[in-house]
């Protein structure tokens, strides 16, 4: 029996009109343009966060199989016939392309500055955007303070470094605290009001309901524009939840499917994505550092930059762990009132602070010299 299409006809002309006239944003790349998608299946996926073709992009076939209840080959195809209608209206990367043309386009790949000439030396320019950037260390090192810089750092204009776009920050410890973003904002010469609308938290209280928010993402990042995911921290609430090793192949799976959805919607939706990881001690470890970022090779391998936050003092040290081109280096970076800042700022204003008595001392030991070279005068002339 010969097999029915996964597109209708009239499906099929409408989806592709609506890739080619760049109509995509405007009727979502609806579900119902697929023939092999009902309004049981419609329904189906949209109680599960798919909600437009690009989700069945994300989510891939398995977890489609899954949520729909059709056998994994259907579902296969039903995803790969999406992915051909994105790859003909040129939503996302041919399957076969020359080094050449994807060296051009990653030249014109979003960054987003950090506003530090420091770590932008690190990153060679700021974070990118289609890839996750892991930052771990210890509690104190500065990365929640990182994460609420780039909040402001990506609603600056391009010219500036940013993306002109929102933030979606997921909250699983209760650290982001709006007071810190207006703090950052004044700071930048911006308006604290709009850079607080632009920014949607999600507080996530459980590994269940981490997973939830992010699956329901896609929805948040067409409808505002949302050019930043922050999930801080990423790996704490599984770590907390799962304890003991006879869960451990259980959390490392659920850990695996987040950390590539992660993954997926920066390269899908063209946007940047940053997680923060928590540290542990290696008590095997007799020389050298021993802070490990939890989350096992399943975290480490899944991560595009791996960055490496430790205390120095006063001072932060951030260590470029792991990229695909990136040297591995280290900088120094400070934390001030305007976030992360260079350690050049930070020592200038306490140069400025201490000018003045410097300034008394210098000028109090350069008169004392004279008066006694005076008073030696005065003295050898009563003399003769």
């Amino acid at each position: 029996p010969r097999a029915t299409p996964l597109y209708s006809s009239a499906a099929s002309d409408v989806f592709k009109r609506q890739v080619r006239y760049g109509m995509a944003d405007e009727l979502e790349l609806r579900l119902d343009s697929l023939a092999g998608v009902g309004p049981v299946t419609t329904r189906k996926l949209n109680d599960a966060g798919v909600h437009s073709i690009m989700d069945l992009i994300v989510r891939g076939p398995v977890e489609i199989s899954e949520l729909t209840g059709m056998d994994v080959d259907t579902a296969s195809k039903l995803v790969e016939k999406a992915r051909e209608g994105l790859v003909e209206g040129g939503l996302i990367q041919k399957d076969f392309v020359s080094a050449s043309e994807l060296y051009k386009k990653r030249q014109s790949i979003g960054k987003i500055t950090t506003g530090t000439e420091c770590l932008d030396t690190l990153f060679e320019g700021g974070v990118e955007t289609q890839a996750l950037t892991e930052v771990y260390g210890e509690f104190g090192c500065g990365k929640t303070q990182f994460c609420h810089t780039m909040c402001v750092q990506v609603q600056k204009s391009k010219e500036e470094g940013g993306l002109e776009g929102g933030v979606l920050y997921m909250d699983s410890e209760n650290t982001f605290r709006p007071e810190r973003i207006v703090s950052i904002a004044k700071a930048n010469g911006l308006d604290p009001e709009k850079v607080l609308d632009n920014i949607i938290v999600a507080r996530a209280y459980n590994s269940s309901h981490q997973m939830l928010i992010l699956e329901e993402a896609s929805s948040m990042i067409n409808e505002n524009n949302i050019k930043l995911i922050i999930s801080d921290s990423a790996v704490g609430l599984f770590r907390s939840e799962y304890l003991g090793r006879g869960t451990l192949a259980t959390r490392q799976q659920k850990l695996n499917r987040f950390v590539h959805l992660l993954v997926r919607l920066a390269e899908t939706y063209n946007i940047a994505s940053i997680m923060t990881n928590q540290v542990m001690s290696s008590p095997d470890q007799f020389f050298g550092d021993p802070t490990k970022p939890i989350g096992g090779n399943v975290v480490a391998h899944t991560s595009t930059y791996r960055i490496y936050f430790k205390k120095s003092g006063k001072k932060r040290i951030a260590r470029m762990v792991d990229s695909p081109h990136h040297p591995e280096q280290e900088v120094i970076f400070a934390l001030g009132e305007e976030g992360v800042i260079d350690p050049e700022a930070d020592t200038k204003k306490k140069k400025t602070t201490r000018l003045t008595p410097k300034a008394t001392e210098t000028v109090a030991s350069d008169v004392e010299p004279e008066k006694i070279e005076s008073d030696v005068l005065d003295t050898e002339s009563v003399k003769s």
